[in-house]
């Protein structure tokens, strides 16, 4: 883990080596001090030779300035090293999400993977630093300051030796005994964001429902969740306040005393008191800190495991070692395929699917609810790979081509339609970036979107707010199939993508597909028989299998599912027009 970690440090290599040197001269300077100033005391006061006090004043006076130019020198590369690693582990994992597949996707959390690139990732930049920093400063000042003591008085110097032994077993106690809580209290944090990301997405439904208490009562239960864990993690690791109070007390109290005795028999200088007071302090400042660094490495490594959790992370979607980079033709072909999104054999969502469909044919597909109508269409541009048998794509099996090759050819609108923030020329050319004005006019007449666009203010500059809802859901609809027709694909999927539109507008649709896309093999999901009686061909899907294929005279007289959904639908739209 620290290695997988440690390589993302990368080139602010430099910054993190010097931070450390720069600490090491810093602790180097703050030692000598007091050392100085035992001298000022024992050879120049006690002596009068004001001389000597002026001149060793001096270079106490240069001796801190050095410290203190070291110490910034410190503080200014451990802030660049530490916010160059915490830029590096975002980075990384942001691009290795990029390539997960769905399936990985499903492994996780919205909003736990939202709190590994924030919460996580500034609690192991916060650790970084204070290794790269104090980790090397306190070490160091305790070891120092341990050695002038025993250089002053070794007998003495025996009582901080206890003090550390000491606060060495309680603080591995505290630190062994509070992990497990905050590993706790990180999944909590997942909890928290997650109920905060759905009630302001969802906050019009909220509203519409008058659930606003409901939501308010989960934020606040999730919230209180969080709280009783930290509790639990902060009562351990708050004795180690307390614990250090102590030992920091007992040793000055010790020091007094035994010290004072030794003045009066004469076998140390009051000089030596004084300076050995102020290692007392440097000592005690130095295990606070390596207390305060074990109290940061219990909470950070929770957050790292999280964190390397994520980077390790493959796809279970790979390009082959030879990758086939162009698509023949829109022609596909199923054989055997059985799909589970657990990988269980034993629970299929799909089974024994077989079909042929010509390149250029139009192709409806009806169903159920859970009939698996779009695990059915996913496969086609490999956003999950088949558990069992092979999917054909101009021939060729899926798994051979360049996933990026094939998706290009394979464009399908998405059952939610999804629009970012910009404006709607933006939001078309994620179809094709390079789509000139005239591609993106003529893609949204195809979509029946140019009428409502140009009513618009700004039309094709119009702004589009985060999620689309500064539109309607139809005329979002309509965007997201303009988008999709300016890839010019082989494949065009439409996955229940007209069901915001009325009739008129999906039949138009319809039409623009058979005249302007005639070559293009077309796949519409649909719950409305209309949008898809007109196809060559029409899959019944019932509970993961294929209940019927045919046209539309086919099945009505040969397909029970399929007749009793058009006898529904044609009896309700009599009805209505009766009414």
């Amino acid at each position: 883990m620290i290695k997988k970690l440690a390589s993302y440090v990368a080139e602010f290599k430099k910054d993190s080596v010097l931070t450390p040197i720069f600490a090491a001269l810093e602790v180097a300077m703050e030692t000598i001090i007091p050392l100085l100033m035992s001298w000022i005391i024992d050879r120049g006061l006690g002596k009068g030779d004001v001389k000597y006090v002026c001149i060793t004043g001096i270079v106490m006076l240069i001796v801190a300035f050095l410290s203190l130019t070291f110490g910034v020198l410190g503080g200014k590369y451990a802030a660049s090293a530490s916010a160059g690693f915490a830029r590096n582990l975002r980075k990384g994992m942001y691009y290795n999400i990029q390539t997960y597949s769905f399936s990985n996707i499903d492994k996780y959390s919205t909003a736990g993977l939202i709190t590994r690139l924030t919460t996580d990732v500034t609690n192991v930049q916060n650790s970084f630093q204070m290794i790269i920093r104090i980790l090397v400063r306190a070490p160091l000042m305790l070891i120092c300051a341990m050695a002038m003591s025993f250089y002053i008085n070794a007998r003495l110097a025996l009582i901080f030796l206890a003090a550390i032994f000491f606060l060495g077993i309680l603080l591995y106690i505290i630190m062994t005994k509070a992990h497990p809580y905050f590993m706790a209290v990180f999944k909590k944090y997942d909890d928290l964001n997650a109920s905060v990301q759905e009630n302001l997405t969802n906050i019009r439904t909220v509203k519409a429902y008058v659930r606003e208490d409901f939501e308010t009562n989960k934020f606040f239960k999730a919230s209180k969740n969080l709280y009783d864990n930290f509790i639990k993690a902060e009562k351990i690791i708050i004795l180690n306040g307390p614990i250090m109070q102590f030992t920091v007390y007992t040793c000055i109290l010790l020091l007094s005393w035994l010290g004072a005795k030794m003045i009066v028999a004469k076998t140390m200088t009051t000089g030596e008191l004084m300076s050995l007071f102020t290692y007392t302090t440097n000592i005690m400042m130095s295990l606070m800190m390596l207390s305060m660094i074990f109290v940061m490495l219990i909470m950070s490594r929770s957050s790292a495991e999280r964190i390397v959790e994520v980077l390790d992370e493959k796809s279970d979607l790979a390009n082959p070692q030879k990758p086939v980079v162009e698509v023949k033709d829109g022609s596909i072909s199923f054989n055997d395929v059985d799909f589970s999104y657990s990988k269980d054999k034993n629970n299929l969502n799909l089974e024994k699917i077989n079909l042929k469909i010509k390149s250029g044919e139009t192709i409806g597909i009806i169903g159920g609810t859970g009939s698996a109508k779009s695990s059915l269409v996913q496969l086609i541009p490999r956003l999950y790979d088949a558990t069992e048998g092979s999917i054909e794509v101009g021939g060729r099996d899926v798994r051979e081509y360049d996933i990026e090759t094939l998706r290009n050819e394979v464009s399908m609108v998405l059952q939610k339609n999804v629009l970012f923030s910009g404006t709607i020329k933006e939001n078309l050319r994620w179809g094709n970036k390079e789509a000139t004005d005239e591609e993106l006019i003529t893609a949204c007449r195809q979509a029946q979107a140019e009428e409502f666009i140009l009513n618009l203010p700004d039309k094709y500059d119009t702004y589009i707010e985060q999620g689309g809802t500064n539109v309607s859901g139809g005329q979002k609809q309509r965007l997201c199939i303009a988008r999709a027709l300016l890839k010019k694909p082989k494949i065009l999927i439409l996955d229940d993508s007209t069901s915001a539109v009325d009739t008129k507008t999906d039949a138009l649709i319809r039409k623009a597909f058979r005249e302007s896309i005639p070559d293009t093999t077309k796949i519409i999901i649909a719950q409305r028989i209309s949008s898809v009686q007109d196809a060559d061909k029409i899959i019944v899907l019932n509970d993961g299998r294929i209940d019927g294929y045919g046209n539309h005279e086919e099945l009505l007289k040969t397909n029970d599912i399929y007749r009793e959904v058009y006898e529904s639908q044609v009896k309700g739209a009599d009805s209505d027009e009766s009414k």
